[in-house]
């Protein structure tokens, strides 16, 4: 396991974390930044984490920044603490393409 990736990985969770609970201190304009947000944050999510999982924590951080009054959730710091702690895969896992291919 490469920790220098694992922990790269944290601290790109925690950016993101804190850059969607950013519109929380912005009053009027806070909730539309969020519109913006919630997909490049969907994007960035399933990027971080590719397959089936990747995909579900995206569809859930688009729905957690598109809601109000959920930013305060750290959804990409969720993510990494199940994937590196209660999954334990390693980063170099993350990074492998894998095609899943079906024989008929």
């Amino acid at each position: 396991m490469n920790l220098n990736n694992k922990y790269q990985q944290l601290l790109k969770a925690l950016l993101f974390d804190g850059i969607g609970m950013l519109s929380m201190a912005i009053p009027v304009v806070g909730p539309f930044l969020d519109i913006l947000w919630a997909p490049y944050a969907a994007k960035k999510m399933s990027e971080m984490y590719p397959g089936k999982k990747g995909k579900i924590a995206s569809v859930i951080v688009f729905i957690e920044e598109v809601l109000p009054y959920t930013d305060i959730v750290p959804s990409f710091t969720i993510m990494w603490v199940y994937a590196y702690v209660f999954n334990g895969i390693s980063a170099d896992d993350l990074n492998d393409n894998v095609i899943d291919a079906e024989v008929i």
